[in-house]
């Protein structure tokens, strides 16, 4: 069950200028009267001017800065990450796993040690390991490794779900954890080279790419999320009641392969290419994953509101209007 949040709560969102964490901060401040505080890195996301949010400069990887974001916070948001697209994630997968492990460790000591009470960490559907179907919470089989596409990131994010578990035993921590799967929407990186594959389509749709060319197959299956559903999904995990530790999938429950989504971005980009090359050679990942999310809509009431065919139409209005000004 949820409820609501006391009026005088502060919520920290690490990442919260990102794709995922901007999310959550637009809907805590549509939904929750609450304080928001935002750590930030550098000039780039989304920044939003509202006297709910206080933005403060951290690096996130350092001890001091942590705890300092941290202090005087009853809630948390673990959604800053180091994120890279399926081509670095294959050229240089060491890039999703030094500092992710270093910044999520610094940061749960953190939380802590400033007695935050309540704790949603990010973690990810590929922490799973292959499956030909809609996969559980429980179906995680820890003797089994992850796709070799993820090995590196997807082991540390077990390892900081393990960790996630030790700081809840240890000191009480309410901690509730989201395995998600693919987002996308506003916020995101639109650079192909280091995008996640939606915001690349995206991007070379607007960019009129003919041949238009897409890494991987047509038939390759994913669950894809819209981040404001995302971002409601966090919420109620923020503010569901009796669940001091648990773990939920959350993502749109449902398949829809690659060619599908070039199919339904190129319709809304008004992109009718002469050709479209799917490069098999190209960097890929795992052929299929998609998650079982029954379990945050009985517990948590929660379910995806917005269809994936709306959110990519979405995304592409959004790209279309930022384009000349977001520099990610």
């Amino acid at each position: 069950m949820t409820g609501t949040m006391a009026q005088d709560t502060t919520v920290l969102v690490a990442g919260g200028t990102g794709l995922a964490g901007s999310a959550v901060v637009r809907q805590l401040l549509a939904n929750q009267n609450c304080r928001i505080r935002v750590p930030y890195r550098g000039s780039g996301g989304l920044h939003y001017d509202d006297p709910h949010i206080e933005y403060v400069k951290a690096d996130l990887t350092n001890a001091e800065d942590c705890r300092r974001v941290a202090q005087d916070c009853d809630m948390a948001v673990m959604a800053a990450a180091f994120t890279a697209g399926a081509r670095s994630a294959l050229t240089e997968p060491w890039l999703q796993v030094t500092d992710n492990v270093i910044m999520d460790m610094r940061m749960l000591e953190a939380f802590h040690v400033c007695g935050v009470r309540r704790v949603v960490y990010v973690s990810t559907a590929t922490v799973y390991q292959e499956s030909s179907d809609l996969i559980r919470e429980e179906d995680l089989r820890w003797d089994l490794d992850p796709s070799p596409a993820y090995f590196g990131v997807a082991w540390a994010k077990r390892y900081l779900e393990k960790a996630c578990r030790f700081w809840h035993d240890k000191s009480g921590m309410e901690i509730l954890i989201a395995r998600l799967a693919n987002v996308f929407g506003p916020g995101a990186r639109f650079d192909p080279q280091t995008s996640h594959f939606v915001a690349a389509l995206v991007r070379k749709a607007q960019d009129r790419m003919d041949p238009f060319e897409v890494w991987g197959s047509p038939d390759v299956v994913r669950d894809v999320i819209y981040a404001d559903d995302f971002g409601r999904a966090v919420v109620a995990m923020l503010t569901a009641t009796g669940m001091p530790f648990d773990i939920f999938n959350i993502g749109s429950g449902r398949t829809i392969t690659v060619g599908q989504v070039v199919d339904e971005i190129l319709r809304h980009s008004g992109h009718r290419p002469k050709a479209v090359q799917f490069q098999s050679n190209a960097p890929s990942t795992s052929r299929f994953r998609a998650l079982d999310c029954s379990k945050a809509r009985d517990q948590l009431g929660w379910q995806p509101e917005i269809g994936v065919e709306d959110g990519l139409r979405r995304t592409v209005d959004w790209w279309r209007a930022n384009a000349l000004t977001w520099q990610r």
